[in-house]
């Protein structure tokens, strides 16, 4: 379900960019917002390594954060782009992650050679790394399906866009990547959504479980999800049955999801509006700071955008 807008409509949402508010208020959001959870599950099974390890928020905030800083790298500055310090410093200094599990991250991104060092770096100060391609097509297609639910909700043109200028991405992504790691509302979801993105590889069972949501009723709606199997979805994501089961206890202990009925391995389970809505608000912050972004990135005819860089974060006040 998407608007159906007249022409005037259509041009204007071609170059306005959406707000948390306007998706919160859009009739078919929360539909699309299914859909692109089934777009990362979908991106699981193409990329599962690449997946797994930016499926905590941890690792999220770690690898848009790297991402963007290689995209930012001067030729000319041998200290630019992705490095330890700078990476490590950035995490700090927001409280997104420690030094040690974000010195762990680049060791296991390493050793999966999903990052390797610039080639021809002679300078012994500083060990730049870029993503290795792999890693770039993941982060392109993720970028890509967010800019496709955008467009399914105000029959926008962002992916022709992109087609015609790939490098849209590359200009929009570093500055996402600044906004976000500021927004403390980004950072820091609330308690039932953090119980588990904050958890290894819950951002994945969450994406997963809200892909399954059945809604019905307008004014009152309910939310429910049947045939919940957690030995599928310990199969499907690799991950321990008893590791799925604690984080769905939780959910269930603090109200969040409630058991209904049982038929064998299957269950069916009702979800709190309150975690649903959550889910919708949280998710609201990325898209329409993806969107703000891509706004500014297509209108800047591959030039740089005139925001703040985001090692930029790093620089003390003047």
């Amino acid at each position: 379900m998407t608007f159906a807008p007249s022409r005037t409509a259509r041009q204007k949402a071609q170059i306005s960019a959406i707000t948390s508010e306007m998706l919160m208020a859009h009739p078919a959001y929360f539909s699309v917002l299914k859909q692109s959870a089934r777009h990362l599950v979908g991106l699981y099974d193409l990329f599962p390594r690449v997946a797994r390890l930016v499926s905590s928020q941890q690792k999220w905030l770690l690898s848009q954060s790297a991402y963007a800083l290689h995209l930012e790298r001067d030729p000319d500055d041998p200290l630019s782009g992705i490095t330890a310090a700078r990476l490590l410093d950035i995490m700090v200094k927001f409280g997104a992650a420690s030094r040690n599990t974000a010195t762990a991250f680049l060791a296991e991104m390493l050793a999966y050679k999903l990052i390797r060092d610039v080639p021809g770096n002679t300078n012994r100060r500083s060990r730049p790394l870029e993503p290795t391609e792999i890693s770039a097509d993941a982060m392109q297609k993720w970028f890509r399906g967010q800019m496709h639910s955008l467009d399914l909700l105000d029959a926008g043109d962002r992916i022709a866009k992109l087609d015609a200028d790939p490098t849209i991405f590359d200009r929009a992504q570093p500055v996402a990547a600044k906004k976000l790691i500021e927004n403390k509302g980004w950072r820091d979801p609330p308690a039932c959504i953090a119980a588990f993105v904050w958890m290894e590889n819950g951002g994945l069972l969450l994406d997963d479980f809200m892909s399954r949501i059945i809604v019905t009723g307008a004014a009152s709606p309910t939310y429910e999800v049947e045939n919940l199997s957690f030995s599928e979805l310990s199969t499907h994501y690799g991950l321990s049955r008893t590791h799925i089961r604690r984080l769905f206890s939780r959910a269930e202990t603090e109200g969040w999801i409630r058991r209904q009925e049982s038929a064998g391995r299957k269950r069916r389970l009702w979800v709190s509006p309150v975690l649903v809505k959550a889910y919708m608000e949280w998710q609201a912050i990325k898209i329409s700071t993806l969107s703000q972004a891509f706004l500014a990135a297509a209108t800047t005819e591959r030039k740089r955008p005139s925001e703040p860089r985001l090692a930029q974060l790093l620089e003390p006040a003047s």
